[in-house]
């Protein structure tokens, strides 16, 4: 990464925060301020703006050498920023950026920022799963009085569909209550906090041998579809699944499919094939699921700040000509 600046012209960054998103990811000089007291130096002398959409309307992302954004319409991205050398996505997933980033310029994305608050509702979810919780929801309307009996969760085994910084941080939670807990990562290898990390062809004979699948993956040509109406046929009928990473990792339809025939015990999703749900998804109807809207692995006190650190840190390296952490690949879409 060459040192920033053309001949010694003070470093741009723009920020865009997207104008449909909930002010906790939102990005503020008030939180911009707060971050670089704790990473002091590193953002002196910047030239900082800030704006929303339609970005076609702020002159500033022609100028910016940074793009620190939320999630916007970045296409055209080449002509609207032609000195863009580095975009900092303040959002794991990136799927929806990756097409728009120009050639020679540096992607980076947040990965990291979800850990503490997605291990918690992980856990949180799998518990739910194990003592039956979404059975209880499902009756409560119909006032339905259907005793379900559970057994502690330790001595059960997880499979972590994705071993980022969520799937890791779960991994901790799930060993401290007793739980097997295995892998599923792009490559197999060994690591402290699973019992073993499969590759992806080992899925299948994984599945039958499980009692949670906890899906943290990105969306990557790889992993679109990877868990459909095969691999949701191969979990035992006692299973339960959950899903936080990214709706169409999962065939949605045949999972509805089966929490309404029975032959699943519950799931737990946070994610969807299309954000809002539309009234029309089968899901909505499906029994034994419970439901959060894309919030469960986000703070609301610390996202944007922990999102702030994560960039100032980078602009340390950026400026010294360091490599960048988090630097995405756009041939695997993370």
């Amino acid at each position: 990464m060459a040192k920033s600046g053309r001949g010694g012209a003070r470093l741009r960054i723009h920020v865009v925060n997207n104008a449909n998103s909930a002010p906790v990811y939102h990005v503020t000089e008030e939180k911009f301020r707060a971050a670089a007291k704790r990473h002091p130096g590193v953002a002196k002398g910047i030239v900082l703006t800030f704006g929303t959409e339609p970005e076609e309307r702020d002159a500033n992302l022609a100028e910016a050498e940074i793009l620190l954004a939320g999630g916007f319409n970045m296409t055209g991205l080449a002509a609207r920023a032609p000195r863009l050398k580095w975009v900092q996505s303040t959002s794991a997933g990136v799927e929806k950026v990756v097409p728009h980033i120009p050639p020679g310029v540096v992607l980076t994305n947040a990965s990291g920022v979800h850990g503490p608050k997605g291990g918690e509702y992980a856990m949180t979810a799998l518990l739910m799963l194990n003592h039956r919780v979404p059975h209880f929801v499902t009756n409560k309307p119909l006032a339905r009085w259907d005793q379900a009996f559970a057994t502690p969760i330790a001595g059960k085994t997880v499979l972590m569909v994705g071993v980022g910084a969520i799937g890791s941080a779960a991994a901790k939670l799930a060993k401290r209550f007793g739980m097997r807990v295995l892998g599923l990562g792009r490559t197999a290898r060994p690591d402290r906090l699973y019992e073993r990390v499969y590759a992806p062809k080992d899925l299948h004979k994984l599945l039958p041998k499980v009692d949670f699948v906890l899906v943290t993956a990105p969306l990557t040509p790889a992993t679109r579809g990877m868990i459909g109406k095969t691999e949701l046929d191969l979990l035992p009928r006692h299973a339960g699944i959950v899903n936080l990473g990214r709706g169409p990792v999962i065939d949605n339809d045949a999972l509805a499919e089966k929490l309404t025939k029975g032959e699943l015990s519950g799931a737990v999703l946070d994610v969807y094939p299309e954000e809002p749900l539309p009234a029309s998804s089968p899901l909505w109807r499906a029994p034994n699921l419970v439901m959060s809207p894309h919030c469960a692995v986000d703070d609301a006190s610390a996202y944007a700040a922990r999102a702030l650190d994560l960039f100032l840190d980078n602009l340390g390296r950026y400026r010294a000509g360091r490599k960048l952490l988090n630097v995405v690949d756009p041939a695997l879409g993370y």
